[in-house]
């Protein structure tokens, strides 16, 4: 199996991610290995068509050849999408559970007061 990509070259990523077939394309390799005929016969456009997306995800790293006989098989690599979840999912998943746990402490804190203050009622 062959791979293109530069280390690090999260630029190509982005842009192979930017096509919705190109995506729908990974959908169909988080499954399983295809071959490039069968992809072909997932969407309304030409084959042609198929093997362009094909080369961009390949030249992005985002998926993996294997050449059996004349057949050529697309396997998934998610290692370049895994990197860009590190780098920019998972910073502002963190950033947003810190403020739900400081918003819980606030309200823990203030429903504590309230019921320690014998002029609220409940």
């Amino acid at each position: 199996m062959s791979q293109r990509r530069p280390p690090g070259d999260d630029l190509a990523v982005w842009r192979a991610l930017a096509d919705p077939s190109r995506r729908r394309i990974l959908d169909l390799l988080r499954e399983r290995p295809r071959t490039t005929g069968e992809l072909a016969s997932c969407f309304e456009f030409t084959r042609y068509a198929v093997m362009k997306h094909l080369k961009q995800l390949h030249d992005a790293g985002l998926i993996l050849v294997e050449r059996r006989g004349r057949e050529r098989y697309n396997h998934l690599n998610s290692v370049p999408l895994q990197r860009i979840v590190r780098r920019w999912v998972q910073p502002f998943e963190a950033q947003a559970a810190d403020r739900l746990l400081r918003l819980e402490e606030h309200v823990e804190k203030s429903a504590r007061r309230r019921s320690e203050d014998p002029r609220e009622t409940t």
